[in-house]
């Protein structure tokens, strides 16, 4: 793989043992910051790739910019393969259930005796305590965390509608990686980190415990919050459609008053900071909705940008592909459907969150077909065309 001086991971060497999200996404990360990412898949590909429904769209987002080596790790030759890999890496990724990789002989204190830089990211369900053995998933995070109590109605819990906790720990798994590759400078040692995704929720909903620290009362689930703000909710359009608007300053609420011009409240000195307008909020509400429903969706989005007021039309994931901010910032990359019933069919996808230095991260690496770099990993590694054509006659690993 040709590299990419100009990237901040350059020359890091990244190992991948993952599935579903997670994992990937941590790797992901990597990637797209200019790590060369191996993913180490089953012969027959990872699974995710098969996914259906609301896991179809797994693969091809998280795990652009890698190459995939497919591999059978329980036999003897492809064990040697993979380890040969790994000597030379500098970070290895798993997300598999606690034992599986010390069973296949990937565990980090194994690794480490060959390998002491190596830094070796675990991703698990939860951190050391009574719970790390127990099997875990982004939905059993949600419950368990008070992210789906807060996020449903009173008596309905309900989960975030995305992979927020396998994305967010990911995130930390990746955060951790680079703070123990930054270490590494100073000891040369490497070592085992861990993220997890329990913890991630309850570093999520931390703000809700703060909040009952901090008032002695428990945080309602957010369709029934007292918000802390009086206009802070979905409003209603004339053309029956729906705009968020938020005014959180007393700034804003000027603003808001002048440009639609609400002046017996700009008058009222009953409303003149955020904590009277709460307490009046059943007052200012019904004419703030009444205001809004004189306008159309484009009109009152148009008129709330000239004011600098915070506003948001309601977008399906699926009209994100169309977003003019999305397509002018490079906020979007172009791939391949690698898998699938369209497969080969060109989309885009979002790209990291992120600019460096005023530039976005792109695409290296398409997204890859299982086994698609197994020759090029090989060969890089060492092994021969014949001893590769082996390899793959024996069914130790497959290519494409």
């Amino acid at each position: 793989m040709a590299e990419h001086p100009g990237t901040p991971l350059a020359g890091v060497k990244v190992i991948e043992f993952t599935h579903m999200v997670m994992g990937p996404a941590a790797g992901l990360i990597l990637a797209d910051l200019g790590a060369d990412v191996i993913k180490i898949e089953p012969t027959g590909g990872d699974s995710t790739r098969r996914l259906p429904g609301s896991g179809a769209g797994y693969f091809p987002m998280y795990n652009r910019n890698k190459r995939s080596l497919c591999v059978n790790l329980k036999s003897e030759a492809g064990k040697a393969a993979v380890l040969k890999l790994i000597d030379e890496a500098d970070v290895v990724i798993e997300n598999f259930r606690s034992g599986t990789m010390d069973r296949l002989g990937f565990g980090y204190e194994a690794l480490k005796a060959s390998n002491p830089r190596l830094i070796y990211c675990s991703e698990k369900g939860f951190l050391s305590g009574p719970y790390e053995n127990r099997t875990a998933l982004d939905e059993v995070a949600q419950m368990m965390g008070g992210l789906a109590y807060m996020t449903g109605p009173p008596g309905k819990p309900l989960r975030a509608g995305a992979s927020v906790i396998d994305v967010q720990g990911g995130m930390f798994g990746a955060t951790a990686i680079l703070a123990a590759l930054f270490q590494r400078q100073a000891t040369g040692k490497g070592q085992h980190v861990v993220a997890s995704l329990y913890e991630s929720t309850v570093f999520l909903v931390g703000q809700h415990m703060a909040q009952f620290a901090v008032t002695g009362k428990a945080a309602a689930p957010m369709p029934a919050r007292v918000s802390a703000w009086a206009i802070y909710q979905v409003f209603e359009t004339g053309d029956d459609d729906q705009v968020f608007v938020g005014v959180v300053s007393d700034k804003q609420w000027k603003l808001l008053c002048e440009a639609f011009e609400l002046t017996d409240f700009a008058n009222d000195s009953s409303l003149d900071t955020n904590n009277d307008r709460v307490t009046h909020k059943d007052r200012i509400l019904p004419v703030i909705k009444e205001t809004f429903r004189q306008y159309s969706k484009q009109d009152l989005m148009a008129k709330l940008e000239t004011t600098g007021l915070p506003f948001a039309p309601i977008a399906r994931p699926e009209e994100l592909f169309e977003d003019p901010h999305l397509a002018a910032s490079g906020g979007l990359l172009p791939l391949t459907v690698a898998d699938g019933k369209r497969q080969g069919e060109a989309t885009q996808l979002p790209a990291l969150p992120m600019e460096m230095d005023g530039q976005r991260f792109g695409v290296r690496l398409d997204v890859p077909r299982a086994g698609e770099h197994t020759r090029e990993v090989l060969a890089h590694a060492g092994y021969s065309g014949e001893e590769i054509d082996a390899l793959i006659s024996e069914g130790v690993v497959s290519a494409q």
